[in-house]
């Protein structure tokens, strides 16, 4: 119908003026479409990942239930991660045959020491860096941020020889010591630190309090995820260790999970059952720490600028 002249025209509404677009309606349709396939590919694609990260773990846990002698037999084929006739026999052969709870307390003392001394000292590093202001600053911190790109394997031999002249080869110490002052964690402190409002520690100078006190009492009750997130990496690192230990630990009475089910593994009679069982132990205290606190894991990591 043609418009008449000197008359006002109603327009069209929205909903019409699509309606009368079939190509339009077809574009949406298929941009629906694309999405659901895209969406489907990537629970595919995220699915296969997760259970090739998981295959290990569950092969691991459903073959320290099985007898020894299926263990490797079924390793080809989805038996593997089937239940066969599952008991608590190789658990207890690992308790039987070593000394499993000495092992598992070592590895708790040296990592929650390590842990908890590097909170303290990485923490009070990183906020005289990033808060006060004293001659040197400003040279010794990259010179402490160069140091994340030395690897440990460069300094082990001259630092077992410094470790066996003061007498503290096979102890307790050599194994804490030298991993509580690190860089990466007094960079993680000081990228939160630094974008703390200023204001904070300006009240609490105006009420009288020093850099120690404004540090305990107002500094670290705001930087519990950051707190967290290193506890979390400083925990999962030192707990798998394995070429320090190795190289430090003779005897039995200081030797940690990694090196002792290095050894286990060679015990003989060589049993699969049990070498599993002693993993799935070893294993189970990072599994369970991580999921507790995931939450303040990943609120830390954003919180201190970590970018993937």
């Amino acid at each position: 119908m043609k418009p008449i002249p000197g008359l006002p025209q109603e327009k069209p509404n929205l909903g019409e003026r699509v309606a009368n677009q079939p190509a339009h309606q077809e574009l949406m349709a298929k941009r629906k479409n694309q999405q659901r396939v895209s969406i489907i590919l990537s629970y595919v694609v995220l699915t296969v990942l997760a259970l090739l990260f998981i295959a290990p773990i569950l092969f691991m846990i459903i073959g320290s239930f099985k007898p020894d002698n299926l263990v490797l037999v079924e390793a080809g084929s989805l038996k593997a991660f089937v239940p066969d006739n599952p008991s608590l026999q190789n658990y207890e052969d690992v308790f039987a045959r070593v000394n499993f709870t000495r092992f598992f307390w070592n590895s708790i003392f040296i990592t929650g020491a390590i842990v908890l001394f590097g909170l303290l000292v990485n923490s009070m590093a990183a906020y005289a860096f990033s808060r006060l202001q004293w001659r040197g600053r400003d040279i010794i911190f990259p010179v402490i941020i160069a140091l994340m790109i030395i690897p440990f394997e460069a300094i082990a031999v001259p630092l077992f020889f410094q470790m066996t002249w003061l007498g503290l080869r096979n102890t307790y110490t050599a194994q804490i010591i030298p991993f509580i002052a690190n860089a990466f964690s007094i960079y993680l402190f000081y990228t939160f630190f630094i974008v703390l409002p200023k204001e904070l520690e300006e009240a609490a100078r105006v009420d009288g309090a020093g850099p120690i006190r404004t540090f305990f009492e107002i500094i670290v009750p705001v930087s519990k995820p950051v707190f967290a997130s290193v506890a979390i990496l400083t925990f999962l690192t030192q707990w798998g260790s394995f070429l320090w230990p190795t190289m430090i630990a003779v005897g039995e009475r200081v030797r940690p999970l990694p090196v002792a089910i290095a050894q286990f593994q060679t015990l003989p009679p060589i049993q699969w059952g049990d070498i599993m069982a002693f993993g799935v132990m070893m294993v189970a205290p990072m599994l369970v720490i991580f999921l507790i606190f995931q939450k303040w894991f990943v609120q830390g990591v954003a919180s201190s600028g970590i970018k993937g």
